[in-house]
């Protein structure tokens, strides 16, 4: 799958670039949720053998892409998730303490204050509310069961461009209500 989905995120990207905006923004935005976590620790849990796998692939994905920033929330998960991509390119992940309500503003603001491409790596409820908080459309929540979602936004236009694509493994079915 990976040559599928980076050629269709270079397709994107390559759109994005056209149409940038003068101020400074993303040229696109690369959203994922942390890939599959260990049962324990409870609290903050390490990636499984098949998230590390998941982390892998999303590294290999993106390799072409020009990521340029990384943002992540503080829980092990999701560093762990982007850190494969990050060690390849010696990029220093920006960590987004804000939780709640907050975090969505929070991460948005850090992601606009950024120029390039911008990874995001997140939660089954923080990336949709994160798109939305970027200018993109309302998505349902993402399963507990859903790893391989990937969302790409060039929150920079009006409207701004959305797309999609998996990597790695698939995930096991959605169940109703959420993708």
């Amino acid at each position: 799958m990976k040559p599928l989905s980076v050629l269709f995120a270079a397709c994107f990207l390559t759109g994005a670039l056209v149409s940038s905006p003068a101020v400074a923004m993303p040229d696109l935005v690369i959203l994922v949720r942390h890939a599959e976590r260990a049962a324990e620790p409870a609290g903050d849990p390490a990636l499984t053998p098949a998230g590390e796998q998941r982390a892998q692939a999303l590294a290999q994905a993106l390799a072409g892409l020009r990521v340029n920033a990384i943002v992540t929330t503080p829980l092990r998960r999701a560093r762990d998730t982007a850190a494969p991509l990050a060690k390849a390119l010696g990029l220093t992940p920006q960590v987004v303490e804000a939780r709640g309500a907050a975090h969505a503003a929070a991460v948005a603001d850090a992601v606009r204050a950024q120029t390039g491409v911008v990874l995001v790596v997140g939660h089954s409820n923080t990336v949709p509310a994160v798109i939305a908080a970027l200018g993109g459309p309302k998505l349902a929540d993402l399963c507990e069961t859903s790893f391989h979602h990937a969302f790409l936004l060039q929150p920079g236009i009006e409207p701004p461009r959305f797309a999609q694509f998996s990597y790695g493994a698939p995930s096991t079915a959605p169940q109703a209500g959420c993708l």
